[in-house]
C-alpha cells in the first residue's frame, strides 16, 4: 500500500502552546501535599536558625508531588522508590561537589544524572513531575559548596524530609481508601459517555470524532493501569469498580448501543465518599481480568531498550546547555541544564511547545520574583512563607498549562537560593532570563539533531499487535460458540492493541526528519479494530444494555 512521504519538517504550534486547559480535578491534591510536607522542615529550621539547609530538606519534601493518581498500595511503594531515588541523586550530586570544584565537569555529571532520571521515570511511567523535580535538586546541589564529612549529615536530612512526605502522601487513604480508583473510573465513563453521545446524534466521523474516541481510550486504559496495579482482586469496591471500567470499555467498542446519560450517571455517584454502583447482569464482565494478571510484566531492561534516544537527547542537550551557560559567564549553569532536561518530550513537536511554555513562564516568573522579593527580604519567615505560597501556587496551576505553573516554579527556585544568604536580585533575575535562553535554544536544537528512528519501528511493532489481535478475535467470532473467557480476554486484547496503536502513531506523527509513516495502515487497522471489536461485544450477551443497570450499592 502507497504511503506519501511526510515533510521533512512540521509546522510548529506558538499561540496553542500556550492555551489554557481545564484544571485537573485534583489539582488541590498535590498543591496541598507540597505544602503538607514542606512547611514543618522548612519552619523548623527556621527556628533554629539553620535554614541554610533548607534545600537538602526540600529535596525529600517535594517527593510529596508524586504519586497521586496511584491507588495507595501501589503509591507507597511508587513514593517509597522515588524517594530512594531522589536521596540517591543527591548523594551522588553532593559526593562528587566536595570531591572537585570543576564546573565543567559537574556538568558533565550532572547530564549525565539527568539522562538517567529520564529514561527511569519515562520506563516506570512514574507521572507527573517526572524527572524534572529529580534533575533540579540533584543539578543544584553539584554546585554547593560541600565536604565529604558534610554528606551523610545532608544526606540524611533529605531522608527524614522523604520519610514525612511518604506519610503525607498516604494520609489521604485513611479517608479515602479507594479515592484515586474511583476518579479514574469515573473518567474513563465520562470519556466514553462523550463519544457515544457523538456517535449518537451521527457525527461519528471526522477530526472532533477520532479525538473523542482517542481520549475515550487513553481513560479507559487509565482506569485499568489503575485498578490492577494493586494486584488480584480481594476487595468488594475494587471489583465493582472493575465492572464499571468493562462496561465503558464495551461503550468504547460499541458506541451506538451505549447509554451516554446511564454511563454519566455512574461517574457522579463515584463522586465524595458514597457507594459504588454495581452492575446488574456483570457476572462474567472479569474474565479476561485474571489472565491479564497472570502476564509477568516486561522487564525493565526491555523497557529502557526503545528510550535509548531520548537518553541521548538529555545527556547531550543537557550537558550542551551547561556548557554553553558556563562560556557565558554565568555562576549558575545548572539552570541551564535543568531548562534543557525539562523540554524532552515524546517527539520533537511536543519539545518545541514545552520550550515555549518553559521560556514564557520562566519570563513572566522572574518579573514575578522582581515584585515580590523586597518583601522576603524583611524576615526569614517572610522568605518561608513566600516560598510555600509558590509552591502551593505551582501545583494548583501548571494542570491547566506548564507555562503558567512554570510563573510559580520560578520565584519559588530563586528564592530558595537566597536561603544561605541574601543574593542580588538584579544578578538572579539576569543570570536565570540567560540560562533560560540558552538551556531553551540549545536543548531544542540537540532534539532536532539527535534523531528518534525508533519511533517508526514502535508502528510496525503495534501495528502487528492489533493485526494478530484482531485475527484472533476474528477466529473466535467464526466458531460456533466461543468460550466466554476467551472472548472476552480476546476482547481486552484487542482494546489494549489498539490504544498502543493510537500512542505510537501519535508519537510518531511528531518527530522530524522520520521515514514515510504507514499512514494508511494505521487507520485501516484502526477501522477494523474497532469494527472486531464492536461485533465481539454483540457476540457477548453478558453485555447487553438491557440489563446494564444498577441493582444494589457496594460501600467503599
Amino acid at each position: 500500500m502507497s504511503t506519501a512521504p511526510p515533510p521533512t519538517t512540521r509546522r510548529l504550534p506558538l499561540a496553542g502552546a500556550l492555551r489554557l486547559g481545564r484544571p485537573s480535578d485534583i489539582w488541590f491534591k498535590p498543591a496541598c501535599s507540597v505544602v503538607a510536607a514542606v512547611a514543618p522542615p522548612n519552619l523548623a529550621l527556621l527556628a533554629l536558625g539553620r535554614l541554610d539547609l533548607a534545600m537538602y530538606t526540600m529535596a525529600g519534601s517535594l517527593c510529596a508531588l508524586y504519586g497521586h493518581n496511584r491507588p495507595y498500595p501501589a503509591r507507597a511503594r511508587t513514593l517509597a522508590w522515588v524517594i530512594l531515588g531522589m536521596v540517591g541523586g543527591l548523594a551522588v550530586a553532593l559526593t562528587a561537589a566536595s570531591l572537585t570544584t570543576d564546573a565543567v565537569v559537574l556538568v558533565t555529571v550532572g547530564a549525565l544524572m539527568a539522562a538517567v532520571q529520564k529514561v527511569l521515570c519515562d520506563a516506570t511511567r512514574v507521572g507527573p513531575p517526572g524527572n524534572v523535580v529529580l534533575t533540579f535538586i540533584s543539578s543544584a546541589s553539584l554546585f554547593a559548596p560541600q565536604t565529604l564529612g558534610q554528606v551523610p549529615g545532608h544526606v540524611g536530612l533529605a531522608l527524614a524530609a522523604g520519610a514525612w512526605a511518604w506519610l503525607v502522601g498516604m494520609a489521604p487513604g485513611l479517608l479515602r481508601p479507594h479515592g484515586p480508583e474511583r476518579r479514574a473510573t469515573a473518567r474513563a465513563l465520562n470519556a466514553t459517555a462523550a463519544y457515544a453521545a457523538i456517535r449518537g446524534t451521527g457525527d461519528g466521523h471526522g477530526d472532533g470524532h477520532d479525538r473523542a474516541r482517542a481520549a475515550a481510550a487513553a481513560a479507559v486504559q487509565a482506569a485499568w493501569q489503575s485498578l490492577l496495579a494493586t494486584g488480584a482482586r480481594t476487595d468488594r469496591t475494587r471489583r465493582a469498580l472493575e465492572h464499571l471500567v468493562v462496561r465503558a470499555e464495551v461503550a468504547l467498542a460499541a458506541p451506538a448501543d451505549a447509554d451516554p446519560a446511564l454511563l454519566r450517571g455512574w461517574a457522579r455517584a463515584l463522586g465524595g465518599t458514597g457507594r459504588v454502583p454495581r452492575v446488574a447482569g456483570a457476572d462474567d464482565d472479569l474474565l479476561g481480568i485474571d489472565a491479564e494478571l497472570s502476564v509477568p510484566r516486561r522487564p525493565l531492561w526491555r523497557r529502557l531498550g526503545p528510550l535509548a534516544p531520548f537518553a541521548v537527547r538529555t545527556a547531550l542537550g543537557c550537558a550542551l546547555a551547561g556548557y554553553a551557560s558556563l562560556a557565558l559567564g554565568a555562576g549558575r549553569p545548572y539552570w541551564a541544564l535543568v531548562t534543557a532536561a525539562s523540554l524532552y518530550q515524546a517527539n520533537v513537536t511536543l519539545t518545541w511547545s514545552r520550550g515555549v511554555q518553559r521560556v514564557v513562564g520562566n519570563l513572566l516568573g522572574v518579573l514575578v520574583f522582581a515584585a515580590v522579593v523586597p518583601l522576603a527580604h524583611l524576615h526569614p519567615a517572610a522568605l518561608v512563607l513566600c516560598c510555600l505560597a509558590f509552591n502551593f501556587g505551582a501545583e494548583a496551576l501548571i494542570g491547566r498549562n506548564y507555562w503558567l505553573g512554570s510563573v510559580c516554579v520560578t520565584p519559588m527556585a530563586l528564592l530558595v537560593t537566597e536561603f544561605a544568604r541574601t543574593q542580588d536580585a538584579g544578578q538572579l533575575i539576569t543570570e536565570r532570563v540567560v540560562d533560560t535562553l540558552v538551556g531553551a535554544l540549545v536543548g531544542f536544537a540537540t532534539a532536532v539533531v539527535v534523531t528518534n528512528r525508533r519511533a517508526g519501528d514502535r508502528i510496525g511493532d503495534a501495528l502487528t499487535a492489533v493485526e494478530q489481535t484482531r485475527e484472533q478475535a476474528a477466529r473466535l467470532l467464526a466458531g460456533p460458540q466461543p468460550a466466554p473467557r476467551a472472548l472476552e480476554a480476546a476482547r481486552r486484547a484487542l482494546s489494549a492493541a489498539l490504544a498502543d496503536l493510537r500512542a505510537a502513531a501519535d508519537a510518531a506523527s511528531g518527530e522530524w526528519w522520520q521515514r514515510a509513516l504507514p499512514q494508511e495502515r494505521v487507520v485501516l487497522a484502526e477501522q477494523s479494530g474497532h469494527r472486531t471489536l464492536a461485533a465481539t461485544v454483540r457476540r457477548q450477551g453478558a453485555h447487553s444494555w438491557d440489563g446494564a443497570r444498577t441493582t444494589e450499592d457496594v460501600r467503599p
